[in-house]
């Protein structure tokens, strides 16, 4: 599954460097990164997080207690629900957009941001199926073929750049529609690649009445809650560029810079927390409906100690290397070395939130398969009045570096709370393993540091900083010399999650050999 992760968010990271090159930092790239951010936040809530948290233990419910007709005539019922559901919120949003730019003379930036919005909103149908059909795959037992659906929708966004944007017009404001048709297009794709490997697991759509269904009632009354509880950063970056994209200037871009940084953290974030998170649903809500609670804590901290020592090493390269990173992916076409800086100080001040981030995940999942989505919910409320209040006394000062301080600072909070409420909950969490390695974990972090800080110094005084092979070397050299000393001293230092890993590649490495 980390393997699909990783080909799906490598491609993401290629359509994130088309899309800088032919739109830059510029105020286009912002109208249409707030607009594509309404309707991506529901694959977010829902393909990452509320629905699949919602409806995968009831699916699995009702597998083990009712056989699988029931099983499936169940997920028909939440799909049903979804199309009525659906369709009635993008009648509405698009009525009322479409309201609003008849009856009211908008500024060019909004006027833009608006019609965009317009146009790709039905994308939240579309993500809606395809989170319902990825959590039934994941529930019976398959996670390739899900995470490769993600992939196949970056695919046809990077064609929508590169074949379609050059026939759409003569102007930016004019092809960035041509973006807009590749993103609906991306949604149907994404979805009809599922529908093989269901229809092998047995599954026929067919109409089901969702008003009254038992199946509906539990999945709306645990997906709601949860919607705000695994999702916060989401809800997060969706407000904040509400409130940058006023404070947006053609002279000092906001929220493009602060978009390609999120872009960029979500890479590591993708290949291991949200794999990690994904995985662990499942397996924690069978341990949970068989009562198996040593089990569940000892799974959840092992997942636990994995995630940070990955993410932590993640997390210093993503800030200790922000600039000469975004120089190897950005830097070229519309985006310009001022949107580097701009770009690289969002990245530094925000990567510090990879670790904090990918615990709300997991910590989040273990609540839902205990039955329990009040509390994320509770607790993300309080993140979320806490990150918009931070925001709003952060960007003026620090502009898209306030909005990523804002994050890490919540995103902390977040976890931390979790955490307590988790213990709270479950009597004690086993976490002893988890805390003795946190020391060692951050001497690791540490030699990472220098070894970062050397490596830029030593590929800055032999390198060709403008050639492919300069901007290549000033972020691998250093990156590498981090990663095997890191793994090197947590090694030594008897670190689990390091031996495990490094046994775990070895042995693959064997296999195929």
């Amino acid at each position: 599954m980390a393997g699909a992760t990783l080909t799906s968010r490598l491609l993401g990271m290629v359509r994130e460097m088309v899309y800088a090159r032919f739109m830059g930092d510029t105020w286009v790239a912002a109208a249409f990164q707030v607009a594509f951010t309404i309707p991506n936040l529901f694959r977010r809530l829902l393909g990452e997080g509320a629905l699949t948290a919602a409806f995968i233990p009831i699916f699995k419910e009702k597998e083990k207690t009712a056989g699988e007709a029931e099983m499936w005539r169940s997920a028909n019922a939440v799909l049903s629900g979804l199309l009525v559901a659906s369709a009635f919120i993008i009648a509405a949003v698009m009525l009322g957009v479409s309201t609003a730019l008849a009856v009211h003379t908008f500024p060019q930036k909004t006027d833009l941001m608006l019609r965009l919005l317009r146009w790709m909103f039905p994308y939240m149908l579309l993500v809606c199926l395809t989170a319902a059909f990825m959590g039934m795959l994941n529930a019976r037992g398959h996670f390739f073929i899900p995470a490769m659906g993600a992939a196949m929708l970056n695919v046809v966004m990077i064609a929508s750049v590169l074949w379609l944007a050059p026939r759409w017009g003569e102007t930016l404001p004019e092809q960035i529609f041509a973006l807009a048709t590749g993103v609906l297009v991306a949604g149907v794709a994404q979805g009809a690649f599922q529908l093989p490997s269901l229809w092998r697991e047995g599954f026929r759509f067919g109409w089901v009445t969702p008003w009254g269904n038992e199946t509906v009632r539990r999945v709306v009354q645990k997906m709601i809650p949860g919607a705000l509880g695994v999702a916060a950063f989401q809800i997060n970056v969706v407000l904040v560029q509400a409130l940058g994209f006023w404070l947006d200037s053609t002279e000092q871009p906001l929220i493009a810079p602060f978009n390609y940084a999120v872009r960029l953290m979500e890479l590591p974030q993708g290949l291991f927390g949200v794999s990690l998170a994904t995985f662990l649903l499942p397996t924690l809500s069978g341990l949970a409906a068989e009562r198996k609670y040593p089990e569940f804590r000892a799974t959840l901290a092992h997942g636990m100690g994995h995630l940070v020592f990955v993410n932590v090493l993640m997390a210093i390269l993503l800030i200790t290397l922000a600039e000469p990173i975004i120089r190897l992916l950005f830097e070229r076409g519309q985006f310009d070395h001022g949107a580097t800086v701009r770009t690289a100080f969002a990245l530094q001040c925000l990567g510090a939130s990879l670790v904090a981030y990918s615990l709300v995940n997991v910590l989040a999942r273990a609540f839902y398969a205990l039955g329990d989505t009040r509390t994320p919910m509770h607790i993300s409320v309080a993140c979320l009045a806490l990150n918009l209040v931070l925001s709003g006394a952060l960007i003026l000062p620090f502009r898209q570096g306030g909005l990523g301080l804002a994050n890490t600072v919540s995103s902390a909070v977040n976890a931390g709370l979790l955490l307590y409420a988790l213990r709270r909950k479950m009597g004690r969490l086993d976490m002893s393993g988890l805390r003795s390695t946190l020391l060692p974990v951050g001497a690791a972090g540490a030699v990472a540091v220098l070894a970062v800080l050397g490596g830029s110094r030593l590929w800055a005084a032999y390198g060709e900083a403008a050639t492919i092979v300069g901007k290549l070397g000033a972020v691998f050299v250093p990156a590498s010399m981090a990663g095997v000393l890191y793994w090197a001293v947590a090694g030594w230092a008897k670190v689990p999650a390091a031996r495990e890993l490094a046994s775990l590649v070895f042995r693959r490495s064997g296999d195929r050999a």
